[in-house]
């Protein structure tokens, strides 16, 4: 089971770093808008993307950390 968790961390980084383009450990609604339409989902606008980073934004900076972002991550695995 830890090498299952293990993975599940690794990929959970690796789509992170995706979308945090400037390396500051920190994804804005920016970098979430511009990553989201270069791979072809154009319906994300700059408010949504907003929107969608403030429902999983644990400290309230209007940013993602890794921590919020596989938190958010892991929820949607469960869900679906």
């Amino acid at each position: 089971m830890g090498d299952t968790a293990e993975t599940g961390i690794e990929a959970a980084r690796r789509v992170f770093d995706r979308f945090d383009l400037n390396g500051d450990g920190l994804i804005t609604a920016a970098e979430f808008h511009q990553v989201m339409s270069e791979l072809g989902d154009h319906h994300i606008t700059a408010g949504l993307a907003q929107t969608l980073i403030d429902q999983h934004d644990g400290n309230g900076d209007g940013l993602l950390s890794f921590e919020e972002f596989r938190l958010a991550r892991q929820k949607a695995v469960t869900m679906a």
